[in-house]
């Protein structure tokens, strides 16, 4: 069994935000305006955040991202970590394992 068939394929949004913003903050100003909906924050330090969604909802949560922070910019969006990350080393350096 394949395991896009189980879960899903996934994006994953580059966007360049506040510098000053961390990922518990982002977390919680998404979850103020999605609730439960809102877009998985996968990292954010530096001025660099990266969001995970679905293909069906990618806009709507580029625009949720984008209320919870107006200087939020999307930069690029792609099917994988690995290739948002090797592109921009920012992300690769500030990256948070979760496996440990």
């Amino acid at each position: 069994m394949v395991v896009k068939s189980v879960r899903g394929r996934r994006r994953y949004v580059a966007f360049k935000v506040d510098a000053e913003l961390t990922r518990e903050t982002l977390i919680s100003k998404l979850r103020a305006l999605k609730g439960d909906d809102a877009p998985y924050v996968v990292q954010c330090a530096e001025g660099w955040a990266v969001i995970r969604s679905t293909p069906d909802d990618v806009c709507n949560d580029i625009d949720t991202l984008r209320l919870a922070d107006e200087s939020a910019v999307p930069i690029k969006t792609s099917g994988t970590l690995r290739t948002l990350r090797d592109r921009y080393e920012v992300l690769k350096r500030t990256k948070v394992s979760a496996r440990k």
